[in-house]
């Protein structure tokens, strides 16, 4: 990955040329189409209300969002809904539901046996009954219980309602989550997608639509049967110590790739070739931040263990130096893709020590890069930091 991009400047002067030209009257953004920014609202504003719940999305909106992300499932009964996976112990009251506790079950989820309740094993009636649930341990629990599992449908509805009542577009960005395990179990979500983008009038390129996925296969279908705008995801496992991608299992590859014995990873996806064939079947690709901008440890006692930057007694983001930005936007723009990367989070704990636990700095940095959006828990701070 590193070999196809540009290091040539160096994380510092990234970092203050980014803020610099951020924070000034900008003639035109660097963006792919000259346009400002998207901020999409990642799972809503889920950083302050349980994920894929109207509450979240409304939030979001609320704040400014110009997307709203729904992750979709598919039910017993064939329904999408909303969820960040097929299994749903981590963001539901499920396992405290006794009358489901026989449903708990493994299955074999992009090539791991993961044993939980899934959502392809209730109705939508059924998961109705349930209640969501805050995922992160370290944000606010006291909406936990609260609000129901939404369906796609109210996802469109919601974003329909309120671009009404706000004189202004508020725009979709569906992901079809796991499209591989969704077809082996014949809940694929494709057609059922398209069927209701299209009852709701989306079809075009200029609809206020993207759909992405970690898959490649599914999106090169989904090709044939839309004109919306499809982007790429691109995943890893971590980064290492200095700040190299890693890829491990299930996390180093589009999963169809795997089943079809294609040897490729996440990484050639982002080579000129990679990026090129993108073109062919989709408008943008998604990124992991560390692809665009990495940050590694530092280890200057050499004891062999990452120094504590802040003194906090733990090793985490805020423990890592920002290297020189990797080239991906230019590349990506080069090969006619927008870009849009993901996940910012306000916790100083999720900011790399540069930024000093401010988040609008990291939003700056990326937004001066010229990237074509990003997917914020914290919409509000994103606006807000937007140029």
């Amino acid at each position: 990955m590193m070999g196809l991009v540009s290091r040539a400047l160096t994380a510092t002067l990234v970092l203050g040329t980014a803020l610099t030209v951020s924070t000034g009257a900008l003639a035109q953004y660097k963006t792919l189409d000259g346009k400002k920014p998207l901020v999409i609202g990642h799972r809503g504003a889920s950083g302050t209300f349980p994920e894929h719940t109207i509450a979240a999305y409304t939030k979001a909106i609320e704040v400014g969002a110009d997307f709203i992300e729904p992750d979709l499932v598919a039910t017993k009964d064939g329904i999408l809904v909303a969820r960040h996976e097929p299994i749903i112990s981590g963001t539901t009251d499920v396992a405290d539901r006794p009358e489901f506790a026989s449903r708990k079950r493994v299955r074999n989820l992009d090539g791991v046996a993961t044993d939980d309740w899934w959502v392809a094993d209730f109705t939508l009636a059924e998961l109705k009954t349930l209640r969501a649930k805050q995922a992160f341990a370290d944000r606010d629990q006291s909406y936990n219980g609260k609000f129901q599992i939404p369906t796609f449908q109210e996802v469109i509805d919601l974003a329909k309602k309120e671009s009404a009542k706000r004189g202004r577009v508020i725009g979709i960005y569906p992901e079809t989550k796991h499209p591989t395990f969704h077809h082996a179990i014949g809940l694929p979500l494709e057609d059922r997608l398209i069927a209701q983008l299209k009852k709701a009038g989306w079809t075009k390129k200029t609809d206020p639509v993207f759909i992405q996925s970690f898959e490649v296969s599914n999106l090169k279908y989904l090709r044939t049967k839309t004109n919306l705008r499809l982007v790429q995801l691109v995943d890893s496992d971590d980064v290492d110590k200095d700040g190299n991608i890693v890829l491990a299992a299930p996390y180093d590859k589009p999963y169809d790739f795997a089943v079809l014995g294609d040897k490729r990873t996440f990484k050639d996806l982002l080579t000129p070739a990679g990026l090129k064939e993108i073109k062919t079947y989709a408008d943008g690709v998604g990124p992991w931040k560390p692809y665009i901008v990495p940050g590694k440890q530092i280890d200057a006692d050499n004891d062999g263990k990452p120094d504590d930057l802040n003194k906090d007694g733990k090793i985490d983001e805020q423990d890592r130096v920002l290297l020189p930005e990797t080239g991906l936007v230019k590349a990506a723009h080069e090969a006619g893709l927008a870009i849009h990367t993901w996940t910012f989070r306000s916790e100083p704990k999720r900011l790399a020590s540069d930024f000093k636990g401010d988040p609008a700095a990291e939003y700056k940095l990326f937004f001066g890069l010229g990237i074509d959006g990003l997917f914020s828990d914290f919409p509000e701070a994103a606006v807000k930091a937007r140029p």
